[in-house]
């Protein structure tokens, strides 16, 4: 199947591993060109020399915050001043500390809302405009299976992902008219290093083994297995495509049937 996403440009954040490393990924594989940022400058020229060589494609990679406006400002502005354009925007970033209500003080709250929802509204704003003026473009928000069906123990993602869901939800109505599409993709748990991370906190706090913790979670599971960040990969490059021209204000789980829930 063609996508039709040769040649258009698309922007991912906190792309130099796990999810968003898999959706940039698949765009490039698509023959997207692609920007990629995240923090540390030398695992995303690792990642971006990678991507060109598995895939041929054009590949800007900007080491930037996106928690900070500096960076998001810095992402757009290399974006647009290397490809003229963003058609495609992947709002990603890592996920804010897990623990419970009583653990995090106002400023961890504070840090969590910069990193998830402010880096999400603010560089959909930085690249907004050209897409209404093309009439097209795809903004998709990585969340997490946590808006629709809370995880216990994280209380500052549930709450900040909860309000990017209802940020994009109502910016969808907003821009429909405009041939632009926005969606949020919900990860489930995925073989990635944010999972592992989250496997061996919750197995230090109840004092067991982290391969219980693991086996415990893949029983929750329908499929019985963890996702592969490269399956999610494959849901965004789809969500970005011409072939999902008629998708909006929608939330897709990609979580191996983990939601119990009806919709």
């Amino acid at each position: 199947m063609d996508l039709g996403l040769r040649d258009r440009v698309a922007l991912v954040a906190a792309a130099s591993r796990g999810l968003g490393r898999a959706c940039a990924d698949a765009l490039a594989a698509e023959g997207a060109r692609v920007v990629i940022c995240a923090r540390g400058s030398d695992a995303l020229a690792q990642t971006a020399r990678e991507i060109r060589a598995g895939t041929g494609a054009d590949v800007h990679a900007v080491a930037a915050d996106v928690a900070t406006m500096e960076g998001i400002q810095l992402v757009a502005r290399e974006a647009l001043g290397r490809f003229g354009q963003v058609d495609v925007l992947v709002n990603n970033a890592g996920g804010p500390p897990s623990g419970p209500f009583e653990q995090h003080a106002w400023d961890t709250w504070e840090q969590a809302v910069q990193l998830t929802l402010r880096s999400a509204v603010e560089l959909t704003r930085l690249v907004l405009p050209g897409m209404r003026e093309r009439k097209w473009g795809r903004v998709i928000n990585v969340t997490s299976i946590a808006v629709k069906q809370p995880v216990d123990g994280l209380m500052l993602s549930n709450a900040v992902r909860a309000a990017v869901t209802g940020w994009a939800r109502t910016l969808a109505n907003e821009v429909a008219r405009d041939g632009v599409t926005v969606n949020n993709v919900l990860p489930g748990y995925t073989r990635t290093d944010r999972v592992q991370q989250l496997n061996a906190a919750t197995a230090a706090r109840e004092r067991i083994d982290v391969a219980e913790i693991e086996r415990r979670i893949e029983a929750q599971i329908p499929m019985r297995r963890l996702g592969e960040p490269r399956e999610f990969g494959a849901m965004v490059a789809f969500l970005a495509s011409e072939r999902a021209s008629y998708v909006t204000a929608q939330s897709i789980a990609v979580d191996g049937g983990w939601i119990r829930s009806l919709v």
